[in-house]
C-alpha cells in the first residue's frame, strides 16, 4: 500500500507541476488538443503507458531490496 501511495503522490507533482509552472501555456495546449486526432491520441498514451509500466518494472526489478 505504500508503494501505491508512493506512486500517487509521485504522478500528482507530475500532474500538477505544469499548471503551477506554466499555467498559461497549460490553457493554449489545453485549446489545441482538440485538433490532434483520436487515433494519434491513442498512440501516444499506449506509449506512454507502456513506458511507464516499463519504468516500474524495471525499478521494482532491479532496485528491490529483497
Amino acid at each position: 500500500m505504500s508503494l501505491f501511495l508512493s506512486a500517487l503522490g509521485l504522478m500528482m507533482i507530475f500532474e500538477g507541476a505544469p499548471y503551477f509552472c506554466a499555467p498559461s501555456q497549460v490553457k493554449i495546449f489545453a485549446q489545441k488538443i482538440g485538433e490532434v486526432p483520436d487515433q494519434v491520441l491513442r498512440i501516444i498514451g499506449f506509449a506512454l503507458m507502456l513506458a511507464g509500466l516499463t519504468i516500474v518494472y524495471l525499478g521494482r526489478s532491479v532496485f528491490e531490496n529483497n
